[in-house]
């Protein structure tokens, strides 16, 4: 039998398809049927490893959230943008320079075979695929070209769910608006309109919902409550907001937020933490008062070095370390604290580092894309309570980082802090650069640093299943997946 396909498309960009996905999917996993998710095409510098090379980690969570093992189908075509006018093409899990070179509409007759071999795949491995779709599938401008949103429900006879943000106003226009843009057939696929994060009185809502179905004949099938915590790392991007945990403050982390900042999504966990406050630092004044500076993962290592120097935030972090003060440099992170940045084909971009470690990163065309499980060594200072300490994540860079030869030779050298090139600590020991993600995901890495531990993915995925089953009509979901 083939998979029946539920698909959640949204508004604008934001509305919350990515959560109301990974809720579908624990909520049909839990019925004990066999899930997958998919998503054609995602734009987003936030990836994980999988079997195949590397997903969206919206879709990573999604299989987990499915109890299924996440792999490059899922979601076959990963745009990872480098600058406003240019993206890595990631197909099926690999680079690939040919697409990452056409023109945005000239890929779409190119990927489409493949989307839909992936697609297919999974619909004969599964009792349901729960689809995900991308911005607005009414962006007429983009629906000749279109391969993420309507032509996947289309080609899926999709049962489709609409939801719209309701706190950013004008969510019926949206709603309506969505609806009157797709041609008969496409509109026919839409069998619910969900509206997110509401704040207030429901009753207030009438009679808005009766009159949209009267116009469109489409029910309003679940009105989900704000939810602040619900534990699912954002995927698309940073939320200006400081955000804390419950307690008092004991410790303030202050991640460097440049523009191509990637696997930003590592560090949800930290919001979890008894005490902690997670700042999101675009100047030197964000960066006042933190114990911890910690620059993260990037897709443009150079040019988001060179904004980092632009904001004055190079010195903030100089100033910071000089104090004796934490910084942790992640993957594209650790290659900015060190002395220099080598390119010699064209990747990335030569630049000096920020000089907190005597480092040399040369960037490499071959993409190192892999899983790893690691135990630092014996540490000082700030990070001392990390020695011994076993951690798994993965790795995904371009390029390898070795001490300075000329500074060790004149006796400056870096400690090495996890084996085989994979972190880095200067002598002082309050300056730690490593190329493995995940770190805050692992609950050793956690109980090390922090003495504690966050709710598990497991749970957080029951949460939204039960958050959604407790706000849809009754027999909704049971209704979307019936032969």
């Amino acid at each position: 039998m083939t998979a029946v396909c539920v698909m959640v498309l949204g508004t604008t960009s934001g509305a919350g398809k990515s959560w109301l996905t990974t809720a579908l999917c624990r909520h049909y996993a839990r019925q004990g049927l066999k899930v997958a998710p998919f998503k054609a095409q995602n734009m987003s510098n936030n990836a994980r490893v999988v079997s195949g090379g590397e997903i969206g980690s919206a879709q990573y969570f999604q299989a987990l959230a499915a109890r299924a093992e996440p792999d490059v189908r899922m979601n076959p075509l990963l745009l990872k943008p480098e600058a406003d006018t240019r993206s890595q093409v990631v197909l099926l899990g690999q680079v690939n320079d040919e697409l990452s070179a056409l023109p945005w509409r000239g890929r779409s007759q190119r990927v489409w075979p493949q989307i839909c071999a992936a697609l297919d795949a999974l619909r004969e491995e599964n009792d349901v695929v729960v689809i995900e779709g991308a911005g607005s599938p009414a962006e007429i401008n983009l629906h000749a070209s279109d391969v993420v949103n309507m032509r996947v429900a289309l080609h899926a006879q999709a049962r489709c769910l609409l939801v719209t943000d309701i706190d950013r106003g004008g969510a019926f226009a949206h709603l309506y608006g969505t609806w009157a843009l797709l041609p008969p057939e496409e509109r026919a696929l839409i069998h619910g309109f969900v509206l997110n994060k509401f704040r207030g009185d429901a009753s207030l809502l009438a009679p808005a919902p009766q009159q949209l179905q009267e116009l469109t004949g489409v029910p309003t099938v679940a009105v989900l409550p704000m939810w602040w915590q619900h534990g699912l790392p954002e995927e698309d991007g940073v939320f200006d907001d400081k955000t804390r945990a419950a307690g008092a403050v004991t410790k303030t982390v202050a991640v460097i937020a440049y523009p191509r900042i990637s696997n930003l999504d590592e560090f949800q966990p930290l919001k979890n933490v008894p005490g902690v406050r997670l700042v999101w630092a675009r100047t030197p004044a964000d960066c006042a008062g933190a114990d911890w500076i910690v620059l993260p993962g990037s897709k443009a290592t150079a040019s988001d070095l060179a904004w980092l120097r632009a904001q004055g935030l190079d010195r903030a972090v100089a100033a910071h370390a000089a104090q004796g003060g934490a910084v942790l440099g992640v993957c594209g992170g650790l290659q900015m604290l060190g002395e220099a940045l080598i390119d010699t084909h064209g990747i990335d971009g030569n630049a000096p580092g920020l000089g907190l470690l005597p480092l040399v990163t040369q960037f490499d065309p071959q993409k190192t894309v892999r899983h790893a499980r690691t135990r630092f060594g014996e540490l000082t200072g700030a990070w001392a309570a990390l020695s011994g300490v076993d951690a798994a994540g993965y790795e995904i860079h371009h390029g390898q980082t070795l001490p300075h030869a000329a500074m060790a030779a004149a006796g400056d050298v870096a400690r090495e802090a996890l084996p085989g090139g994979l972190g880095w600590q200067n002598a002082r020991g309050n300056v730690l650069g490593v190329y493995l993600h995940g770190l805050f995901e692992d609950p050793r890495v956690l109980q090390a640093l922090f003495g504690t531990s966050v709710p598990t993915l497991e749970s957080v995925f029951d949460g939204l299943a039960d958050f959604l089953a407790a706000h849809v009509e009754p027999g909704l979901l049971d209704q979307l997946i019936e032969p």
